[in-house]
């Protein structure tokens, strides 16, 4: 009988295992999914997109600035947007979870996976999927749109001639760019909303939220703080430079920088899991994964 029993406790044990890998696995499959199809429609944009195409008046003063290189590069908000906070969150949540062992690990297929690296998983998921569905939005603005850029002159160099009088009211719809960089040429049509300003705003408000809910060290009252004001300066001085470098109109600042403040709202306060937790609660917690270790310390 007792080994009959083992065989029944033994074969349940097997499924339940079983069933929560498949569950996890799902998961992770759907959210890879998910997370895919909006990435691809951003880079079908990207590669096959057309603009609107939108015309022009010759008196225009605000298309006749120079062309100049963007201050902040794609490289520069890439690294600082993204790898920034996925680098922190990876090691804020190892830092809070390393010695946990409790019920929040999971079970696929036999292996364990630490309470930190799923935790990880799911905030810099998140994070990820905001961030992508910002980029969309903006993205389909822009193509929808088609606002032409401060230096549309200085890249297309249209075949009109605006110094005649006819020309100099008229709303100019047909006209062919004789400058020769193509890629320019179809850039100067994607000037509502900013990009930049979408994603700086995006990375930056939800990495301060994020510091807000896991920066929990009282050493000094004000370095969490001073920490977020970086970060809202590093996107201030992003949207500003999109301005003075005539990449877009004030009003293309402000379009794409709302769009990334309301989806890092959006995305923290209804998708993201960091607002449940109340902050007293974490703090106990944490003072119990540490009492659990034998490192407890008392906090000022």
């Amino acid at each position: 009988m007792e080994r009959n029993d083992r065989k029944i406790n033994s074969r349940n044990n097997t499924i339940t295992i079983d069933r929560d890998s498949k569950y996890i696995l799902r998961k992770i499959i759907l959210d890879f999914a998910i997370l895919f199809c909006v990435g691809f429609l951003i880079l079908a944009f990207y590669l096959w997109g057309t603009p609107y195409k939108r015309g022009f008046f010759c008196d225009d003063e605000s298309l006749k600035h120079p062309y100049k290189e963007s201050t902040v590069t794609n490289v520069m908000l890439y690294i600082v947007g993204l790898g920034l906070p996925v680098l922190t969150m990876c090691l804020a949540e190892w830092i809070r979870l390393r010695d946990y062992v409790g019920g929040r690990s999971r079970k696929v297929l036999g292996w364990e996976i630490p309470a930190w690296v799923w935790e990880t998983y799911q905030v810099v998921g998140v994070f990820l999927f905001g961030c992508a569905c910002q980029q969309l939005t903006t993205d389909i603005a822009k193509y929808t749109i088609g606002r032409l850029r401060p230096h549309f002159f200085d890249v297309c160099r249209p075949d009109i001639d605006c110094s005649l009088a006819s020309n100099k009211w008229r709303y100019i719809e047909t006209f062919t760019c004789l400058g020769e960089n193509e890629k320019l040429k179809k850039e100067m049509r994607l000037s509502f909303p900013s990009g930049h300003s979408s994603f700086a705003a995006y990375t930056m408000l939800y990495f301060c939220m994020y510091l807000q809910k896991r920066f929990t060290w009282r050493g000094s009252k004000l370095i969490r703080h001073g920490i977020q004001f970086v970060l809202i300066m590093i996107a201030w001085y992003t949207f500003m430079t999109r301005v003075s470098d005539y990449k877009h109109h004030w009003s293309d600042v402000l379009a794409g920088c709302s769009i990334g403040l309301i989806y890092a709202i959006v995305i923290f306060y209804f998708v993201s899991n960091l607002r449940k937790t109340p902050r007293s609660r974490q703090l106990s917690h944490e003072a119990e994964l540490r009492a659990t270790n034998g490192n407890t310390r008392v906090q000022v």
